[in-house]
């Protein structure tokens, strides 16, 4: 199941989309590589425009790192959805979005861990505003799949409130991050599959939100 996911050929840079031709070309050279270590003399190599062109959208690298991280939000949220269309069970859309979750961490380690990892806190411990705005952006997928279970008693969490509600959310995004970390870091048990982890861990959150 893991693997290292093949960049796409970036795209030509066509006037006015410049900020998004830089992003692609950074994505893909963090999917390339697996690191960030990258300069922004590079993007623009890799982009097909001058060196000087990310400075007309990005002060520093640092921000174009932050726009990279955004755009992986973005893939993981559109992944998810995908995954639960059509799904109309809540319990078995939850089980189908943790493991479209798990599938992208594991197809770009790299892009995972500069979304969720150290390297884009600020000093005080805060987030970006762009990436933070879009992991919410994100959370939103399982936060619609967590209302649907508790309107229709899948979950036992009240329909009425959204501090239970947030807290289901956390608790399932809590689960499925630790053991993507683990399988990332590789503390998987080595006579347990992949698939066999992340069915029983998710089945486990499963039996904590299903009413007694």
């Amino acid at each position: 199941m893991a693997r290292t996911a093949t960049p796409s050929p970036t795209r030509p840079y066509h006037h006015g989309d410049l900020r998004r031709t830089l992003i692609e070309a950074a994505l893909a050279l963090v999917t390339e590589k697996q690191d960030w270590t990258f300069s922004l003399r590079e993007v623009a190599r890799h982009a097909g425009v001058s060196h000087n062109a990310p400075y007309n959208h990005f002060a520093e690298k640092q921000d174009l790192l932050i726009a990279v991280a955004a755009a992986g939000f973005e893939r993981l949220r559109d992944h998810m959805r995908t995954a639960v269309r059509g799904i109309a069970a809540a319990d078995e859309a939850l089980l189908a979005s943790g493991k479209a979750y798990i599938e992208l961490a594991l197809e770009n380690p790299a892009l995972y861990r500069l979304m969720f990892g150290p390297a884009l806190a600020k000093s005080k411990g805060g987030r970006p505003a762009e990436a933070r705005a879009a992991g919410n952006d994100t959370k939103i997928v399982l936060g619609e799949i967590i209302l649907r279970g508790a309107q229709s008693g899948a979950f036992a969490v009240s329909p009425d409130d959204p501090l239970d509600q947030a807290k289901a959310v956390f608790f399932a995004w809590s689960v499925v991050h630790g053991l993507t970390m683990l399988l990332l870091d590789g503390f998987a048990e080595a006579e347990l599959t992949i698939e066999d982890l992340v069915e029983e861990i998710e089945r486990t959150v499963l039996k904590g939100l299903t009413p007694r």
